[in-house]
């Protein structure tokens, strides 16, 4: 599953292909004084470019984005990047961990409900943090509550009840 089940941390490794790209940026990327990271403004282009930047290990590195491919809105996301958004790439690798603890286990037992061969659970983070959430409301207003026995002798303690 790629996840480490005590501490709930993602694993990572590269597929071959991606061994193969990750080689050939490396070799420019020790040729270059900086680097932008220009991937998609979305979770998923933060951790693209976080990933990169574990990998790649540049000089220097500029994360930018833009919505359009236009001259101005290029030249204006090169005159202000930023550095990686680190809440983006939390929440990245806590939906990628929910769908590894949740949809794997589920897939499969959906697939042997239904007996549709190969059938998914999909993304099933809302769901799995709505149910965390509930939990976590119901440990928040858990209120201690004391409780009281009693015990009562029949028949000169012959036998009792509790």
């Amino acid at each position: 599953m790629a996840v480490d089940l005590l501490t709930f941390e993602p694993t990572y490794q590269l597929t071959e292909r991606g061994a193969q790209v990750v080689s050939r940026l490396k070799t420019l990327v020790s040729r270059a004084d900086e680097v932008f990271l220009a991937t998609d403004p979305d979770r998923e282009g933060e951790a693209i470019s976080w990933h990169l930047l574990q990998v790649l290990r540049p000089r220097r590195y500029h994360r930018v984005t833009f919505d359009a491919i236009t001259p101005a809105v290029i030249k204006k996301a090169l005159t202000t990047p930023r550095k990686i958004n680190e809440n983006l790439v939390l929440a990245y690798k806590a939906r990628r961990v929910l769908d590894r603890l949740v949809g794997y286990q589920v897939s499969p037992v959906l697939s042997d409900q239904t007996t549709v061969r190969g059938l998914s659970a999909g993304r099933v983070q809302s769901p799995a943090v709505r149910l965390v959430v509930e939990r976590e409301r119901e440990i928040q207003a858990f209120r201690e509550t004391k409780h009281f026995g009693a015990e009562v002798s029949f028949d000169q303690g012959s036998w009792r009840a509790t």
